[in-house]
């Protein structure tokens, strides 16, 4: 099989660590079928070949892509510079694509959707995400019911669904919770990688970086402790299963 490529947004080692922890273990993939690189620490090569790996899975961070180019820390504006640099090549290529929380916001500006802050936001906890009808049959939700919970915490959010692209999860306060774009790019506004114990540590690594109050962590890390997220980590191994490929 060729590896999928994990591609990580997040400049704090420990939170990185715990997302890639996470995403190949609810992706059920072994150490040799991963290739990952935290764009925090490196580059992206120019000889990157995407044809040598079965998909691209890109994790959240702290960074927005709504925040004006003055407002962004510079380190999260080079890693979001290359992410995007690289979406026109997975879109031409065809590349099967997941992107977890900032992914979606990548995917969104990438094809020309609105993203802002402005109205759908959620803190820190557990949502409900619901199917619709044009979920019906897609691969990356086979065995799921139609609704499960996940875990979520995002300051900014798709205001719109792209040109083209298929809504199939939504939710309470931001409706678009994933989407498909053409038949191989998908995005979730939720983290399918993180449970409990993700969120615990993510609480503490983040608490300065303004999801929340400080004073709400203890609260927040209690919170989100009993919630099952089995469900929804499925669709990490569905889009192994169906784009994985030798």
């Amino acid at each position: 099989m060729k590896p999928f490529l994990i591609l990580q947004l997040r400049p704090e080692t420990e939170a990185a660590d715990e997302e890639f922890e996470a995403l190949t273990r609810r992706a059920e993939l072994a150490p040799a079928q991963v290739h990952r690189i935290r764009l925090d620490q490196s580059d992206l090569p120019a000889t990157l070949d995407l044809g040598a790996y079965s998909g691209v899975i890109v994790g959240g961070g702290p960074g927005c892509v709504s925040d004006p180019p003055e407002m962004k820390d510079p380190l999260e504006a080079r890693i979001e510079a290359q992410i995007l640099g690289l979406m026109p090549r997975i879109m031409a290529q065809e590349v099967p694509f997941l992107g977890c929380c900032y992914g979606i916001g990548i995917l969104g500006r990438h094809l020309g959707a609105p993203v802002s802050k402005d109205w759908h936001g959620e803190p820190i906890g557990p949502i409900t995400c619901q199917r619709r009808p044009e979920s019906a049959g897609d691969p990356l939700l086979d065995g799921l019911p139609e609704a499960f919970e996940a875990l979520v915490g995002h300051k900014e959010a798709l205001d719109a669904l792209p040109e083209g692209a298929t809504h199939l999860l939504e939710g309470a306060r931001c409706p678009i919770q994933m989407l498909r774009y053409r038949d191989r790019v998908y995005a979730t506004q939720f983290h399918p990688e993180a449970d409990g114990a993700s969120f615990a540590l993510r609480i503490r690594v983040y608490r300065e970086k303004g999801y929340f109050h400080p004073d709400e962590a203890d609260a927040l890390t209690e919170r989100c402790a009993p919630v099952r997220t089995e469900l929804s980590g499925r669709i990490l191994a569905n889009f192994v299963r169906r784009f994985a490929a030798d």
